[in-house]
C-alpha cells in the first residue's frame, strides 16, 4: 500500500507516549482522554482494515459512556451493528500498544494474518458524544481513516445507539432503516405512535415523563426527538447539559449505583422518571412513593415488562414462537422466579458482559436481554419477523389477531435491534405502560425484589478464581463453593456467587436473602470466605452492621 507512507507521516503528528499501555474490552478503550490522541489515529486505521475485510461499513464511536468527563473512549461497531468480533478486540490491543516505529509491521501483520484484500474501498462511519475532548479525538480517527484512503461519514454529535443504527442500515442497503439520524427518529417515532393508538383515553398525566440526560449526548438528541413524537409524549428533561457535568451525581450509573434520585431533578411523588447515562445506551426508571422512599426499576423489571407484553402479543396473535428472557447472575432472584414460575417464560443465564447476553439471545424467536445497570434490548429472528409479518397481511385471520400482529409489528420497529438504547427502550416502555394502562406503580407491584448487596474483596491475583455454570459456581481454588453453599443454607431464600472483576485485582461478592440485614451478613461472611481462601490482601473485611 503506497498508503503505508501517508501513515507514517500522519503518526508522527498522533505520537504514542512512552510506556503506554492499553487493553481493548467490552466497553472499547477508555483512560483520561490525554492519553488517546494515537489510539484514535491508530482505530481509524483498524477499521479501514476491518472495513476491507468485510466489505462493509465499520462504525467508530468516540464516547467514554458513563464514566467522568475528563475521560474518553473509542469502540469499533462491525457490519450489523454489533460490537467488534472479539478476534479483533486483540489487534486493537496490539496497533494501540505498538511502538511508533512498529507501526507499519503491525498493520501488515494483520493484513497476513487476516488474508486482507487491499483493493476494495474502505468505508467508516464516525460518531461522537459532547465531551469536550471528543471534538480533536474524533478529528484524529478520521486523519487514519484518511491515512490508510479510507472514505469516511462524520455523523458529528449522535448517541451510540444511533452510529449502531446508521452502520446496520448501511449495510443492509437500508432494509433496516436509512441511514440518517431524522430516518432513526421517523421509524421509532412512527412505530410508538401506531402503538400506542392502542392505548384507550390517555391523559396528559399519563404522558408525562421525567427524563435525566446525564448531562450527556442523550438529552440533545431526545430534544431533537420530541417533535417527530406528535405530543405521543410529554416529557420535561433534567440534567439537559445546559450547566451540569457530565455524568456528575446524574445518570444511570449514578441512580443504580446510590439507589437514590440524581440531583438537579424536581419531582412530585409518584411521577415517572428515567435516566440515560453518558452516551445513552443504558436506561433505568424510578419515583419515589408518598412517604418519599426511592423505588428503582432496573434492567430486570424492564426485561420483566416487555417479555410479559410479547409474550401476551403472541399467544393473542396464535403464533406458536420462542420466547426467552437472558440473564446474568446478578439479575435478581424474584425476576427470575416470576418469569420462569408466573409468566412460563424461558430463562437463560449467562457470564456478564453485553456480548454474551446478546449471543445468547440470538438462539431464541425472539430474545430479551437486559443487565441490570439497564443496558439491553430485545432479538427477532428472521424466520419470527417473517412469520408476524405475513399474520399482519393475512385478510383471513379474526380482528383480535390481526391487532395482536400489528402490535407486534410496530413493536419490532421501536426497536433498535443492533444494541441497549435508551431512546428506543423508553419509547417502548412507555408504549407498553400506555397500552396497559400501568402506573410506574404497579409496574414496581409485578414482584418485589429480594434485599441483596454486592461487595469487593482485594486479592493478590484474581485469576485464582475460576467459575463455571455462567458465573454462578466457583471451580477454584478448592474448597471455595463448599464454603459458600454452607453459608446460603443458613438463611432463607438465599443465593451468592463469587467472580474476579476483568479489570482489576478485586473479587465481586453477590448475596441475597429474605431481608437487607440476611443479605449483608452473607455477603460479608462470603467475603471472608475469598479472602481466606483466594489470598485476600490488606484487612479482612469487616461486617457491615
Amino acid at each position: 500500500m503506497a498508503q503505508f507512507e501517508e501513515v507514517s507521516k500522519q503518526s508522527i503528528l498522533h505520537p504514542k507516549p512512552a510506556g503506554l499501555v492499553l487493553h481493548y474490552g467490552t466497553a472499547g478503550f477508555r483512560s483520561n482522554s490525554i492519553h488517546l490522541d494515537h489510539i484514535m489515529f491508530r482505530m481509524g486505521l483498524l477499521a479501514v482494515l476491518r472495513s476491507k475485510k468485510t466489505k462493509s461499513t465499520i462504525g467508530i464511536m468516540v464516547t467514554a459512556s458513563h464514566n467522568p468527563e475528563e475521560d474518553n473512549g473509542v469502540k469499533l461497531v462491525d457490519p450489523m451493528g454489533e460490537m467488534l468480533a472479539a478476534t479483533w478486540e486483540s489487534y486493537a490491543t496490539m496497533l494501540a500498544n505498538a511502538e511508533q516505529e512498529e507501526l507499519i509491521s503491525a498493520l501488515n501483520e494483520i493484513i497476513e494474518k487476516e488474508g486482507i484484500d487491499k483493493s476494495p474501498e474502505a468505508s467508516v462511519f464516525v460518531g461522537k458524544d459532547t465531551r469536550s475532548s471528543s471534538a480533536s479525538l474524533s478529528q484524529a480517527v478520521l486523519d487514519g481513516v484518511h491515512a490508510l484512503g479510507g472514505h469516511s461519514k462524520d455523523y458529528g454529535l449522535v448517541t451510540t445507539p444511533q452510529l449502531h443504527y446508521m452502520v446496520c442500515c448501511k449495510n443492509t442497503q437500508g432494509k433496516y432503516g436509512d441511514a440518517t439520524v431524522e430516518g432513526y427518529y421517523k421509524k421509532l417515532c412512527q412505530a410508538f405512535t401506531q402503538l400506542v393508538g392502542n392505548a384507550s383515553n390517555r391523559t396528559d398525566d399519563q404522558k408525562h415523563l421525567c427524563v435525566d440526560g446525564a448531562n450527556g449526548i442523550g438529552a440533545l438528541k431526545l430534544r431533537e426527538m420530541i417533535s417527530h413524537l406528535n405530543k405521543g409524549l410529554q416529557v420535561t428533561i433534567f440534567n439537559d447539559g445546559s450547566k451540569g457535568k457530565l455524568n456528575h451525581q446524574c445518570g444511570a450509573d449514578f441512580v443504580k449505583v446510590q439507589q437514590k434520585t440524581p440531583t438537579g431533578i424536581q419531582v412530585n411523588p409518584g411521577d415517572r422518571c428515567c435516566s440515560f447515562d453518558g452516551d445513552a445506551d443504558r436506561i433505568v426508571y424510578y419515583f419515589t412513593d408518598s412517604q418519599q422512599v426511592f423505588h428503582l426499576l432496573d434492567g430486570d423489571k424492564i426485561a420483566t415488562l416487555i417479555s410479559t407484553f410479547l409474550k401476551e402479543l403472541l399467544i393473542q396473535a396464535g403464533l406458536n414462537l420462542k420466547i426467552a428472557v437472558v440473564q446474568t447472575a446478578y439479575a435478581n432472584g424474584s425476576s427470575t422466579d416470576y418469569l420462569e414460575n408466573t409468566m412460563n417464560v424461558t430463562v437463560r443465564c449467562t457470564k456478564t458482559g453485553v456480548k454474551h447476553l446478546h449471543h445468547a439471545a440470538l438462539e431464541f424467536d425472539v430474545g430479551v436481554y437486559f443487565e441490570a445497570n439497564g443496558h439491553g434490548t430485545v432479538l427477532f429472528s428472521k424466520a419470527a419477523e417473517d412469520k408476524i409479518q405475513q399474520l399482519a397481511q393475512d385478510s383471513r385471520i379474526d380482528d383480535e389477531r390481526k391487532r395482536a400482529a400489528l402490535m407486534l409489528q410496530s413493536t419490532i420497529n421501536v426497536i433498535n435491534q443492533t444494541v441497549g438504547d435508551a431512546l428506543s427502550d423508553m419509547l417502548l416502555i412507555e408504549a407498553i405502560l400506555a397500552i396497559k394502562g400501568m402506573t410506574v406503580e404497579q409496574w414496581d407491584r409485578i414482584y418485589t425484589d429480594l434485599p441483596n448487596r454486592q461487595l469487593k474483596v482485594k486479592v493478590s491475583d484474581r485469576r485464582v478464581i475460576d467459575t463455571t455454570d455462567a458465573e454462578r459456581r466457583a471451580v477454584s481454588p478448592a474448597g471455595l463453593q463448599e464454603a459458600i453453599d454452607q453459608l446460603v443454607k443458613t438463611y432463607r431464600k438465599a443465593r451468592s456467587f463469587v467472580r474476579p472483576s476483568g479489570t482489576e485485582d478485586v473479587v465481586r461478592v453477590y448475596a441475597e436473602a429474605d431481608t437487607q440485614e440476611s443479605a449483608d451478613a452473607l455477603a460479608h461472611e462470603v467475603s471472608l470466605a475469598v479472602y481466606r481462601l483466594a489470598g485476600g490482601v490488606g484487612d479482612e473485611p469487616k461486617p457491615l452492621h
